[in-house]
């Protein structure tokens, strides 16, 4: 009888994982309650933003993107409940959560604001480190991009004015796969494919831009933490997998092609390492770019009111400048 019965529970949980889209052992440690516990004594006056959508805006959720045999990796979709033949502009966001934690609702607050700005919004999940290590979160990530070009007729989506942005990890992901336009060895799904990933704006949210930088290292290769939540990702500390941790830093891949960015920062600098160095080399090659900061704020301001506000104003008034929008 009890081996039937672990049989059984053994079963509805791979159930769940499946038809879910979420793998069973996804850890949730990073979420908007436990966040606000940890900074509500510091900053009194902030309270979780809002995930209610109003009638204004449509939701659709749980909608597969991607597959890898039975396992499904799922987004959330945001837009306007207006009709309107007239196409929008697409845009991806990433979560953070250390590359190992999160989930896809941290962003179903800025996604709402979004789509009341005129976007199609896609709160998206991917495979964490505990379940798949770096590049596979970059491989969703472009994925989730093709997924909005190949439904844009279905949602009224612009596939010619598509943007990428995260906070956190998520910021940091965003960035990579933004410079990281059309380049075969981090989108391998992409072969064979006549759908691009491609971006055409980038903002990443207090992400990291150099996971390289003796800075960055103090914090992100931490001999005392065993492993380092970029040491889970990359499967190894910097000394052991020194190619990897370069090559997932953005800074690593500015070049000629590299769009428009938006950086968006919290008053915690060791989150913004790499980013003045970005900044130097895209004004070099004469490609926009802007710093937007948002003083006397935590990391994870983004999923607290008053701070969510001024994060969308910046955000719709950088991609409505990129993209020749009439705001």
């Amino acid at each position: 009888m009890k081996s039937i019965l672990v049989m059984f529970c053994a079963a509805m949980l791979l159930m769940a994982c499946t038809t879910t889209g979420k793998p069973a052992s996804a850890e949730n440690a990073y979420t908007a309650a436990s966040t606000y516990q940890k900074l509500i004594v510091t900053y009194p006056f902030i309270h979780i933003a809002s995930q209610a959508a109003p009638a204004s805006v449509k939701v659709i959720k749980d909608i597969p993107y991607v597959s890898y045999g039975d396992r499904e990796v799922q987004l959330d979709l945001f837009m306007s409940a207006q009709a309107s033949s007239k196409a929008l502009p697409g845009i991806v966001l990433v979560h953070g959560g250390g590359w190992r934690s999160g989930s896809r609702e941290n962003l179903a607050a800025m996604a709402i604001r979004l789509a009341g700005r005129g976007y199609v919004a896609a709160a998206i999940s991917y495979r964490l480190s505990a379940e798949a290590p770096y590049p596979a979160a970059i491989h969703d990530v472009k994925a989730a991009i093709r997924w909005m070009r190949s439904h844009a007729a279905d949602y009224h989506i612009d596939p010619a004015h598509m943007a990428v942005a995260g906070g956190s990890a998520g910021g940091q992901i965003a960035a990579l796969v933004g410079v990281t336009n059309d380049m075969p060895q981090f989108d391998p799904q992409a072969q064979g494919s006549q759908i691009s990933s491609a971006v055409q704006a980038i903002i990443n949210i207090d992400g990291l831009s150099d996971f390289t930088s003796e800075q960055a290292r103090r914090y992100e290769d931490d001999p005392a933490k065993k492993p380092s939540s970029a040491g889970a990702w990359f499967g190894g500390t910097y000394a052991e997998k020194t190619a990897l941790w370069k090559e997932a830093s953005p800074l690593s891949h500015v070049g000629k092609n590299t769009p428009p960015i938006l950086f968006i920062g919290s008053a915690q600098k060791r989150f913004s390492l790499g980013r003045d160095e970005m900044v130097q080399q895209m004004t070099a090659l004469g490609i926009p770019t802007r710093v937007v900061l948002i003083p006397d704020t935590p990391h994870s301001f983004w999923l607290f009111d008053p701070w969510l506000g001024p994060t969308v104003d910046a955000m719709s008034e950088f991609l409505g400048r990129e993209f020749a929008l009439s705001q």
